[in-house]
């Protein structure tokens, strides 16, 4: 029964337009009628304040049953359910008026009407600062100042110019200065640190305790997947960024890309996410030409599921095919037989993969060969040599690959190059096109 009640709840901002409208027209209808060649028009005033009376009661108890679900700005919700059920007592007097009371002057009615018009737009008002924030529409909206684009990926600032613009985007509208669902709000890096319901969001340095990057790297289909209600979910670009975010920089601000010493991998990430159209050393940011054909369509979601219990982040950048984006945490402490089996089991749909920072010796690796989709591959800070090309130099799909902070020659690059898909490798400095 609760969650039909809610459903119901959630019809509000649907049903709240029709009191809107009818009203309206209440309105426009009884001031056309003080022309001569419109005085038909007033009488259709009762039967349009009729529905209006209507719609605005039901409009009411919807909203009554969404405000029980906690997520909003008690101030806020408190002005529009006031606001409303004032708007709503105030139709249905105007409606008994009209029917009943004919001495009533014709004049004062007209002006009651347009004072129920402030009353809407009043009541409308406090309901767009519950759902865009109040800022949404004020006159600080007409003075504040927007954020300068970064003229390069190296001069963004982490979280002001990338991650907060990604927050916001895509989150911000149900965690928001009016809507809080969770009781989180996203509005600013203080809140965002201070948390919700479910604990802290993010926890700096641990991204295994980070409960916001736990809800954007969930199966869409789970229940708990941010963003919710088919919203358009991160990238994994943007994933990335937030997780580097919070488990390499402590989830501090003001710190630019220059002065963190991102490598290019981020830099471009960053470049993809701004929209700028150079990466870096004014090449241009990687893209996927693939049609994703030679992937499985459907996947067990068993088998993700236990590929996530064995430590690993599994992402789906695609659902028809299903396409994932595998990461394992920065020293995790995981052997690669540890996940070897449950990795392999969904090898075919793996494009993305991220194993850097864990200590992998080249034979631990051994498995990559028989990912044969992987189209992006970082192995930076392991101790590798030139053997890993034995596994790597024949992947079909293969178009980037970090080598960073490894032990891997110049002939080990040589050898990989060999093959004509892989356009980028990361080795302290950039080879490629």
């Amino acid at each position: 029964m609760s969650d039909f009640l809610t459903f119901l709840g959630r019809l509000h901002p649907i049903v709240v337009h029709l009191p809107i409208g009818f009203l309206l027209l209440a309105v426009l209808l009884d001031l056309a009628a003080w022309r001569a060649r419109f005085h038909y028009l007033r009488q259709a005033v009762p039967f349009v304040l009729f529905v209006g009376f209507l719609s605005a009661v039901v409009a009411c108890l919807f909203g009554y049953l969404l405000s029980l679900t906690g997520d909003y700005d008690e101030v806020l919700l408190n002005r529009h359910k006031v606001s409303g059920i004032a708007l709503a007592v105030g139709a249905g007097i105007l409606l008994y008026i009209r029917i009943r009371i004919n001495t009533f002057s014709p004049r004062i009615f007209s002006g009651l009407l347009i004072g129920m018009t402030a009353l809407i737009i009043y009541s409308g008002h406090q309901g767009g600062n519950l759902t865009h924030g109040s800022d949404y529409l004020s006159l600080q909206t007409l003075h504040q100042e927007e954020r300068e684009k970064p003229v390069s990926a190296s001069a963004a600032l982490l979280f002001e110019d990338v991650v907060h613009p990604i927050l916001k985007q895509k989150c911000g509208q149900c965690h928001g200065p009016g809507k809080k669902k969770g009781e989180l709000s996203l509005a600013s890096h203080a809140e965002l640190m201070e948390g919700g319901k479910s604990g802290p969001a993010v926890v700096p340095g641990k991204l295994a305790e980070s409960e916001l990057f736990r809800r954007i790297t969930l199966d869409p289909a789970h229940k708990e997947f941010m963003p919710t209600d088919g919203k358009t979910p991160l990238t994994a670009d943007e994933t990335n960024l937030i997780a580097y975010w919070i488990a390499q920089t402590q989830a501090e601000t003001a710190k630019s890309m220059e002065v963190l010493q991102a490598n290019d991998t981020l830099l471009m990430q960053v470049a993809s996410v701004l929209g700028l159209d150079k990466g870096p050393a004014g090449l241009p940011t990687l893209g996927n030409t693939n049609e994703y054909g030679h992937i499985p369509e459907t996947l067990d979601i068993a088998l993700v599921e236990a590929l996530r219990n064995k430590g690993l982040n599994v992402r789906l950048n695609l659902q028809k095919p299903v396409v994932l984006d595998v990461t394992l945490p920065d020293h995790s402490g995981l052997k690669a037989e540890d996940f070897r089996e449950e990795l392999l089991r969904v090898g075919n749909h793996v494009v993305w993969l991220n194993l850097s920072d864990n200590n992998f010796k080249d034979e631990d690796l051994a498995f990559l060969k028989d990912l044969p989709n992987l189209e992006k591959l970082r192995l930076e800070n392991n101790p590798l040599t030139d053997r890993i090309a034995d596994y790597l130099e024949n992947m079909p799909y293969l178009e980037a690959l970090n080598l960073n902070a490894t032990a891997v020659t110049a002939a080990g690059i040589s050898k990989l190059r060999k093959n004509p898909k892989l356009e980028r490798i990361y080795k302290e400095f950039l080879f490629g096109d």
